[in-house]
């Protein structure tokens, strides 16, 4: 579908920056949590346990130097018996640490895969739900991206950098606590020098996060480039353009390659830069330790010294390791900018509250709502405490209808429009003026700006919009094939019809002598939008689609302006078949074929300048017979 003239496209400016990154963080959390609280739980309990088990071999140091190596040194006979058994028991630990690592990776795998699941799940169901105009004002291949690369950051995100800020809240409170209890000033030093590392990490690091927003709006710039390409190779190879493309490639993934380069850059000096003031702060309280041990203070001795070094790198080596994380989390904050960007987009705004129901009439005359299938429909209209059901004929009006897809950019002026159950409209004139739009209103793909359009006498306001497509049948001038049997894709216009009905309706629509002609008749498999299919037997697919619906009205959007002449014919004969009894709205780009409606309408920038029968225009000489006039000619 053609975008909306003069629409915002999706571009991310090199300048934004991630906003609230810890509200960010705490809203991808959430969704960890939605399904998997307990296994998270149960994770958090692992990383604990895992980290008390890696700390209890550096402060075993203290009461190995202290207690089993100092009283041996120059013992007549050194007793290491409770040395073994003191080893036994740190073996027994770190034996605990290696379970309890092994069953929090396959935990952590299985909450990352499945929360990744439920992000993809509410993104697709919420963007069912969008209107159609994001789709108009957002690059397809941008969309992909957000199912694809952005999802995939959180990945990394979920299961190795959370993970990793639990184990460095653990593993900091449990050495920091340990820290205290063996030495305050000793602990001052280490904590003087995180905090260092703190402010360095965010002074240097704190710029990668815009380059890595630039990074994933450059990235789904490539892929939606991409998808264009691929769509359009027949153009690109008839038109030579093959070279323009590669230097338009080119061009988008140098974008891609110095925000890249930029958000990596800043990132990948964090770790060497955090790794040698680690080394610094062990330097320092070695020099302080010392110093202190020798002046004679108390209580700090020799295995006291060297088990809280140990500490020190305990204590700084997670800050080290979180840094060297910035790069997928500040990634990831970008990819979860994008997906909930796109879960926040608002809703398609549905305010009707008219349905459609199976009605039978009772032995009164009047209608009854019933569940069978009996072919026959009516509106149901609550008042109150009551309802009322009015039938569903097919009834179409625009009365002084005015339409603008931008503010103070009208698209269409004072449209009145009368389709009278049964009759054909036919709607003519240039690219451009406004024919595709009032089909598009009638669906309520958009929402009119002024005056007011009646199905049945119902303001198409206060009816559901299932409610109402479902009473629609359209056919495009591009055919949406979808991967599946032949039968599936003419099943898509009703999905509780059975084969039987199905089959009626490829005959109604002169598809089923193509079809039975295919390898396995309806159970021919389709792929890659029914490529290997012609573009008249896609179509005739579309109309049986639209036959199988069954519905009161119907829209034929230039359905057979890309098929030749002859094939013209037959998809022209299945759409007479299917429009015998409905209201119908053609948009025609060959005059020819619609001769024989009820009503023309001429459309020149949005307004309606001529209407009338066929043999009226023509009497007229004006627009309507330059234009008949000249597509005779061509044809």
């Amino acid at each position: 579908m053609a975008r909306i003239p003069g629409s915002r496209r999706d571009r991310m400016k090199v300048d934004e920056k991630i906003e609230h990154p810890v509200r960010m963080l705490f809203r991808v959390i959430r969704y960890v949590l939605k399904k998997y609280k307990w296994l998270y739980l149960l994770a958090l309990v692992c990383i604990a346990i895992a980290a008390v088990a890696s700390l209890a071999g550096t402060l075993f140091q203290k009461v190995l130097i202290d207690d089993y190596i100092v009283p041996n040194i120059g013992a007549e006979k050194p007793d290491f018996i409770p040395l073994l058994r003191a080893l036994s028991v740190l073996a027994c630990i770190f034996a605990v640490g290696v379970v309890v690592s092994y069953v929090q990776q396959r935990v952590l795998a299985k909450i990352s895969q499945g929360s990744l699941k439920v992000i993809r799940d509410d993104v697709f169901s919420h963007m069912e739900k969008l209107p159609l105009r994001y789709f108009d004002t957002h690059p397809h291949g941008s969309i992909m991206s957000v199912y694809t690369n952005d999802v995939d950051t959180l990945r990394q995100l979920i299961s190795s950098s959370l993970p990793e800020i639990l184990q460095t809240a653990v593993t900091v409170s449990i050495t920091l606590v340990s820290m205290i209890a063996m030495s305050g000033w000793l602990t001052l030093v280490s904590i003087g020098m995180v905090i260092v590392s703190f402010f360095v990490t965010a002074h240097v690091g704190g710029g990668a996060g815009k380059y890595y927003v630039a990074q994933q709006q450059n990235l789904a710039g490539v892929n939606g480039y991409i998808e264009e390409m691929i769509n359009g190779q027949k153009v690109v190879k008839v038109f030579n353009h093959e070279a323009e493309s590669v230097k338009g490639f080119e061009e988008k993934n140098e974008k891609l390659r110095i925000s890249a380069r930029k958000a990596n850059g800043i990132a990948n000096i964090l770790m060497p830069i955090n790794g040698n003031l680690g080394h610094l702060s062990y330097v320092l309280v070695a020099v302080v330790g010392a110093l202190l041990l020798t002046g004679g203070t108390a209580g700090l001795t020799l295995g006291t010294l060297v088990s809280f070094l140990g500490l020190n790198k305990s204590f700084s080596r997670p800050i080290r390791q979180l840094s060297a994380q910035i790069n997928s989390i500040v990634l990831a904050l970008a990819g979860a900018k994008r997906i909930f960007t796109m879960i926040d987009e608002e809703p398609e705004v549905d305010e009707g509250k008219v349905t459609l129901v199976r009605v039978e009439t009772g032995e009164d005359g009047s209608l009854i709502e019933t569940v069978e299938r009996t072919g026959r429909w009516a509106w149901k209209q609550d008042e109150g405490d009551s309802f009322r059901l009015i039938p569903m004929q097919g009834d179409v009006r625009f009365n002084g209808v005015n339409f603008e897809y931008r503010d103070n950019h009208p698209i269409l002026h004072d449209i009145d429009i009368y389709a009278y159950p049964g009759q054909k409209i036919a709607f003519v004139g240039s690219t451009g003026a406004g024919k595709t739009t009032i089909t598009n209103l009638i669906n309520r793909f958009y929402d009119i700006k002024e005056g007011e359009i009646l199905y049945d006498g119902i303001d198409i306001k206060t009816i559901k919009k299932d409610d109402l497509r479902h009473s629609l049948g359209i056919v495009l001038q591009e055919t949406n094939l979808f991967t599946g049997t032949v039968m599936d894709n003419i099943r898509y216009g009703r999905l509780d019809a059975t084969d039987e009905e199905c089959i009626r309706a490829a005959k109604l629509a002169n598809a089923d002598s193509f079809i039975c002609r295919l390898p396995d008749g309806y159970n021919t498999m389709l792929k890659n939008d029914g490529a290997n299919l012609s573009q008249g037997q896609r179509q005739l697919l579309a109309i049986s689609r639209a036959a199988v619906a069954d519905p009161p009205v119907l829209i034929l959007d230039e359905a057979t302006s890309s098929v030749d002449t002859r094939t013209e014919l037959l998809v022209q004969q299945g759409m007479n078949s299917i429009m015998q009894g409905r209201t119908t709205f053609v948009i025609a780009h060959r005059l020819s074929t619609v001769k024989d409606s009820d009503c023309i309408m001429v459309l020149e920038h949005g307004r309606i300048i001529e209407r009338g029968s066929h043999e009226e225009l023509l009497a007229k000489q004006g627009t309507y017979y330059s234009l008949y006039s000249n597509n005779f000619s061509e044809d």
